[in-house]
């Protein structure tokens, strides 16, 4: 990835509705050396899709919490993490080192959702452990958008 590259790619994170004549314009290129870059960008899994971000708020799932989860063994971290990934109010699985075995980002309507989710969906997967719960009491940032310096040398840039 050259410098273009990612200035498309911070121009896309900021509004992934950009028309591509409009980022052409900005980075300096023809339209359709424009599309081209973004047909190899999403081709190479660097864009992994357009999303629209949506308030939790509108659709009532107003309480974000986190849940650190412990299997009874490391062996089957990978089926547990995918069974709890099929759970549509857990929105992120991270597998993390320390005590716990994954780290869940779950949205809920309220502490009774929560509740539910955590005794009949999560309590409910064969190999977990024990769950340890954080609730959010407010969000000062939450973002998908990724860092990106123009400067950072080509050498520096995978893929």
């Amino acid at each position: 990835m050259d410098a273009i590259d990612l200035q498309i790619l911070d121009l896309l994170q900021t509004n992934a509705r950009i028309p591509q004549a409009e980022i052409a314009r900005i980075v300096g290129l023809a339209p359709s050396a424009v599309l081209e870059r973004l047909r190899k960008l999403e081709g190479r899994g660097v864009i992994r899709g357009y999303i629209a971000s949506i308030d939790p708020k509108a659709l009532n799932q107003r309480l974000l919490a986190f849940v650190a989860l412990r299997t009874a063994d490391m062996t089957s971290d990978a089926r547990i993490a995918q069974a709890v990934s099929d759970v549509p109010e857990v929105l992120e699985v991270h597998q993390v080192a320390g005590d716990d075995c994954l780290l869940l980002k779950v949205r809920a309507r309220d502490p009774e959702h929560l509740s539910q989710i955590l005794r009949d969906r999560l309590g409910r997967v064969e190999g977990v452990r024990s769950t340890r719960t954080t609730i959010v009491l407010e969000s000062i940032k939450e973002t998908m958008t990724l860092p990106i310096d123009v400067a950072i040398d080509d050498d520096e840039v995978t893929p």
